[in-house]
């Protein structure tokens, strides 16, 4: 079996490409820092940096949202693969090759340079530019308006 599951944070923006043809596929790739659960030599701040591909609808995903910093956590499979450099040099890569991710920390983590709330301060809400804009609590939760009480779908 072949299953990869990694916590980091993006150490730059992806980086997003598109494969040519009738039907373009989006093909992204980022590198996560992942800090080391154990570290043998006492050093404090221990991370890998691990390469990690991400294809379609993934990569458009990472896109959008992804920035330095934002940390997230992903599954998928390790890929190896090999090629021969412009100096005629085999070169060897292993890449994570992304199936699933997800943000790993709230929107209003101080840590997550960056990230912007998903997108949704960029202009107003879903229900237009008068529409109440929903403040975060210090616990990282949205606080619900005042007078949407009948939109909502329960009591």
């Amino acid at each position: 079996m072949n299953k990869v599951i990694l916590m980091g944070r993006l150490t730059r923006d992806p980086e997003v490409r598109y494969s040519q043809g009738e039907n373009a596929t989006a093909i992204a790739r980022y590198t996560l820092a992942v800090d080391r659960r154990f570290n043998r030599n006492g050093d404090e701040n221990t991370a890998d940096f691990i390469g990690c591909v991400a294809f379609g609808r993934s990569a458009e995903f990472a896109e959008k949202y992804l920035r330095k910093g934002t940390k997230v956590a992903i599954t998928g499979r390790i890929q190896t693969g090999s090629y021969t450099n412009r100096d005629g040099v085999k070169v060897y890569t292993t890449d994570v090759v992304v199936e699933d991710q997800e943000f790993a920390e709230s929107k209003n983590s101080g840590n997550n340079a960056g990230y912007n709330n998903g997108g949704y301060n960029n202009g107003g809400s879903a229900g237009g530019p008068s529409a109440p804009q929903p403040s975060a609590a210090a616990d990282g939760f949205m606080n619900i308006p005042d007078g949407i009480d009948e939109e909502l779908p329960f009591n």
